[in-house]
């Protein structure tokens, strides 16, 4: 399916200030989220493969914030995680669903969001839904890794980076493949219930969209 994206709003690619940034870090602390704050992407990387165990499962959902930054390659590729990409083989052939429910129950899931609000709330969009299971409550633990540009004033700045940003340069990158993308599921994390659940890495430079 192939659906026609809104013009691109660049004014969602410029980093957060520190001020929003220490805003929304207090504000998902107080949500219940563990948050680190890191300069760059490479930060990230060494501090969330420090975080992983070798021993439970890690499905790495796809994102272009996980590829820019090493992350997909360190825990799908290296050896060293216990990757349930990597342990799947290849599926590519396979029934749609049984990707879908591949990463649905994970010990661990690593990846991003598309905006994080100063009150301290995360929205991810999605064609599928296919990473929402793991994000909200199939995964023991969740890990997102975002970019200080996805930081915004409150959740309707949010929804608006989603459509204006996001689903544009979504469709930019599948165009390479002759293919589109839409919104067709929207995921909102308010606060998270179990302590130490979900971490949230805010990396100050922009990576990912």
């Amino acid at each position: 399916m192939t659906v026609q994206a809104p013009a691109l709003d660049e004014s969602f690619a410029v980093p957060a200030d520190e001020a929003r940034l220490t805003r929304a870090a207090s504000a998902l602390r107080g949500n219940g989220f563990v948050v680190h704050v890191v300069d760059t992407a490479a930060e990230a990387r060494e501090l969330v493969t420090g975080l992983l165990p070798r021993d439970e499962t890690v499905f790495t959902a796809t994102s272009e914030t996980l590829r820019l930054s090493g992350l997909t390659a360190a825990i799908d590729e290296s050896g060293e995680f216990r990757s349930v990409r990597r342990e799947a083989g290849d599926l590519s052939g396979g029934d749609v669903y049984d990707t879908i429910r591949l990463g649905a129950t994970p010990d661990i899931v690593v990846g991003s969001v598309h905006a994080v609000t100063e009150d301290g709330r995360l929205v991810v969009a999605s064609a599928s839904g296919s990473q929402f299971a793991p994000y909200a409550s199939g995964a023991r633990r969740a890990i997102w890794v975002v970019g200080a540009q996805k930081v915004v004033p409150d959740l309707d700045t949010a929804l608006r980076r989603l459509r204006g940003y996001s689903l544009p340069r979504e469709h930019e990158r599948l165009a390479k493949y002759g293919q589109g993308s839409f919104i067709g599921r929207i995921l909102i994390l308010e606060r998270e219930a179990f302590p130490e659940r979900g971490t949230v890495v805010l990396v100050r430079e922009a990576i990912g969209f």
